[in-house]
């Protein structure tokens, strides 16, 4: 099939675990294009590559409304996100400009719920001291925390914070949230919904998984440290945006808290100078909380077949801007 339409892959994942969606655009008539880096492109490095550009594989690049509205993303007319956050896409600007939005609700929970659960339970047993010890030729054993009976606090407590619930019941642990919408699912698991500040004061464990928002940005900072426990523990593989790091570090090194897990963070890889990489009883990852191989596959298909969906006249499955399909400025034809 003659290719007729471009489609520009920033998300990694179009090279390894996803090859197979890779091969199902190229059948569906789409020329794909990869940026010199997949590292997540600011808005000045992204505009010049979407020249020409009808779809987007997308990774976490920043889709600002300057960048959308430029003469080289006039022929853009879907930007499909690999995952499910979405606060670097400029929403209101791409459903202004018609452009629809699509992304992969559901797919990822159980994958980054498993290792949510993997960092607490690392960070609290002292695995990660552990095996640098042992990596290094020494025998260092340390003491953790019971994690079976304890409670844990979970913020933003949505599918993610629901599925992380689900597998904290099975240690019979105590559960709190914090959200504004409390929902049933987690309720029926016995999650009890209290105010942010209660729920610091009392849990052992706090896992975030918040969408970030104006509200929600540095959420997590200097004065709810204080609220938390000397022997608890932070975990955050939700967005790095939800944390003021450079707080957590002085917390960490004042022994404020026992330890944290971090897979998310503010600016991405982690810059060798920053605070986190001195801090205290700290386990970090890469942003890998997703990366397990079959999700990967499943995510990539997702990602891949709305852009072939709309590109046939055809609505994608999940769409996050529907209202985009009622605007006049609607670029896609739909059949």
């Amino acid at each position: 099939m003659a290719s007729d339409w471009t489609v520009l892959a920033t998300a990694p994942t179009i090279k390894g675990v996803g090859q197979a969606s890779a091969e199902m655009l190229i059948e569906a008539g789409c020329d794909i294009r990869l940026p010199d880096t997949f590292q997540a492109h600011p808005a000045a490095a992204l505009q010049p590559l979407l020249a020409d550009v009808q779809g987007i594989y997308a990774g976490v690049d920043e889709f600002s409304a300057k960048v959308l509205a430029s003469e080289e993303a006039a022929k853009l007319q879907i930007i499909s996100r690999w995952g499910v956050g979405y606060d670097s896409i400029d929403v209101a600007a791409a459903t202004e400009l018609g452009i629809v939005i699509t992304y992969t609700p559901g797919l990822l929970d159980d994958a980054v719920a498993d290792y949510t659960f993997a960092l607490l339970l690392g960070v609290a047993r002292r695995i990660h001291t552990g095996h640098l010890s042992m990596h290094t030729g020494g025998w260092s054993q340390q003491w953790g925390h019971d994690v079976h009976g304890k409670t844990l606090g979970i913020v933003g407590c949505g599918r993610i914070g629901t599925a992380v619930a689900r597998r904290a019941a099975g240690f019979n642990m105590r559960l709190l949230a914090y959200d504004p919408v409390p929902n049933e699912t987690a309720q029926d698991l016995g999650v009890e919904f209290v105010p942010l500040e209660t729920l610091l004061q009392q849990s052992d464990y706090v896992s975030l998984h918040a969408a970030v928002t104006p509200e929600t940005e540095g959420l997590i900072s200097a004065p709810q440290l204080h609220l938390m426990k000397p022997n608890s523990y932070l975990i955050n593989a939700g967005r790095g945006a939800l944390v003021n790091e450079t707080d957590l570090a002085a917390c960490l090194n004042a022994h404020g808290i026992a330890g944290a897990a971090v897979d998310t963070y503010h600016v991405e890889p982690l810059p060798v100078d920053h605070p986190l990489h001195s801090a205290a009883n700290l386990l970090m990852s890469p942003h890998q909380a997703s990366f397990a191989a079959e999700t990967g596959q499943r995510v990539s298909h997702a990602c891949a077949q709305a852009i072939i969906d709309l590109k046939q006249g055809q609505r994608p499955q999940f769409v996050l801007n529907t209202e985009v399909f009622e605007s006049p400025n609607l670029r896609a034809v739909l059949a």
